[in-house]
This record gives structure tokens, sequence and C-alpha cells, in this order.
């Protein structure tokens, strides 16, 4: 079976991965730039196409995908006489890998739907690192026959790939996961905190923790710089966290309901990013909370 052509817009460090795994698996890939030269330069020299719009990579491709950064930098990349839906093939298929707002996915997936084509949310699990060897958790949601037809491309980037529903689901599900994780990490930010101002040592605390129920992998990303000052093990900044955590909160709001433990993660990780952190991972926001409670 014919391999589908690939277009591709966001090639951060998650897209750039996965633009590599796509080209270790033989797949055409079209480009083009977006924020930085060193990940589009270096497909290029692997063989991908680069070209100079949204709507020229369209036009070139059977799918689209992009990995963005927010839902207004899917918007600016989708709409407008160079966007995707402009240069769309009759029957193409565009995939929203990115977190965003589900509203603004239903919006984009009815203009998609009026020229001609579909389109799927996936917003993904995992890190960067996965992506290079097809590991990630994709979390694709929409048209279940759109989604059947590019299964075989999203299994040579995923090792769990799921169809979540009408489109909107993935990107659902997605924020609250990261709403979870994110408040899950700033409670143990905090706890390693307050262990400082107890006097505990902030190993012999999390042994016991670990020990117990409360144990998880966000414990031990967490734990990880709490105790021994790795923030590598959770490659996620504080500033991503905090738009989560921030659609999640708006997401909450569009529905009409009023969320509550969202608050305090979305104030400390505002906060944290405001004062300089934002670039900082999150395990790292244990500094954060460190400081505040030291005065």
């Amino acid at each position: 079976m014919t391999q589908p052509s690939i277009g591709f817009i966001g090639l951060g460090l998650m897209g750039a991965a996965m633009v590599g795994r796509l080209q270790d698996k033989g797949y055409a890939v079209t480009v083009t730039a977006n924020r930085s030269r060193p990940n589009i330069d270096a497909a290029v020299a692997r063989g991908a196409t680069e070209v100079a719009t949204a709507r020229d990579v369209a036009a070139a491709s059977d799918i689209v995908m992009l990995c963005m950064d927010t839902s207004a930098s899917v918007e600016s990349r989708m709409r407008g006489a160079d966007g995707v839906i402009a240069g769309l093939k009759p029957g193409g298929t565009v995939v929203d890998f990115g977190t965003s707002l589900p509203g603004s996915t239903r919006a984009l997936g009815a203009e998609v739907n009026d020229a001609g084509g579909t389109y799927l949310d996936a917003p993904l699990g995992r890190t960067p690192a996965h992506a290079k060897d097809g590991l990630l958790n994709i979390m694709c949601a929409g048209d279940k026959t759109a989604f059947d037809a590019i299964e075989p491309t999203l299994k040579d980037l995923g090792e769990n790939v799921f169809h979540l529903g009408a489109l909107g689901a993935g990107h659902t599900i997605k924020l609250i996961n990261n709403f979870f994780g994110m408040t899950v990490a700033n409670a143990m930010a905090e706890a390693f905190a307050m262990a400082d101002v107890a006097g505990i040592d902030r190993k012999q605390m999390h042994g016991v923790m670990a020990a117990g129920p409360l144990h998880s992998g966000m414990m031990d990303f967490v734990a990880a710089y709490g105790v021994d000052k790795d923030p590598t093990k959770l490659e996620f900044a504080i500033k991503n966290a905090a738009k989560d955590v921030g659609y999640y909160a708006q997401m909450a709001q569009d529905a009409g309901v009023d969320s509550i433990m969202s608050k305090g993660t979305l104030c400390a990780l505002e906060q944290a990013r405001d004062t300089g952190q934002g670039d900082d991972m999150v395990s790292q926001i244990v500094d954060f909370y460190a400081k505040r409670f030291n005065g």
C-alpha cells in the first residue's frame, strides 16, 4: 500500500522528533518554517521538501500534521489566504497533535469539513525521546472513517493509539490529564518545601510517601529534582504547564462549571512563570514553593 504524503508544521522538540520518525519510516514529508531554522534544515538535509506557506504544505500533502504550542498558533496556520484550509486537497486530513482548546478544535473542524477535508485532534503523551522511536501515546478523536484511514501512519508514530470519539474528545481528555498531572506535581513540590520548613529530610519524606498508595510516576519526576536536582525526568516547561492548566480552566468555564482544584495549581504555575521560571521544567517548581515559604 502506498504511503500517504505528509505535511508537517511545527518542528519544535516534539515535532522535529516526529518528523525524524516519519522519515525513518520512509514517508515523503513537506515542511514550512515556523520559528527557527535548525530543525527545518535538519529535516531538509534528510530529504524533506521545504515550502513557503502552510497553504503550500497542504497542497502537497495527503495528511497535514500540526504540532503547535497554542490554539492561537494552530488557528493562525489553519486560516487565511496562506493557511492550511486554503490549500487543502479534496479528501485531505488535518491532524492537530498539540494541546488545544476543544472549542477551537470543533470550530476548525467545521471549516475543514466545509473545505472538503477532515479534521482530527490527536494530542500526545510521552516525550520527544519516545517520539524518535515511535512510542508516543496518541489520543485521537474525530471522524472514525478518517481515523481508520490514517491509523497505520499514527501507529508508526505511537505505541498506544486511541480513538476517543467525537472531535474535541482527545483535547478534552488531554486537558483533564494535564490538569491532574500538574496538580499532583504542585502538591508534591509544596510537600518538599513544607518538609524544609518543618526540618524534615526531603529524601526520607519521599521514601515514606512512595512506600504507600500515593506513589506515582509524577511523584518520582518531582522527587528527581526535589531530592537529586535532576530536572530532566519530566521535560515539560512551567510555561507550557501554565498554558495547559489555563486551557483546562477555560474549558470548565465554557462548560458553565467552576473548577475549584485548578485555581491553586494555575496560580502557582503562573506566578512561577512570571517570576522567571517559565523555561524551567515542571519539577523545578519546588524552588518556587521553597522561596515562597522562606520569605
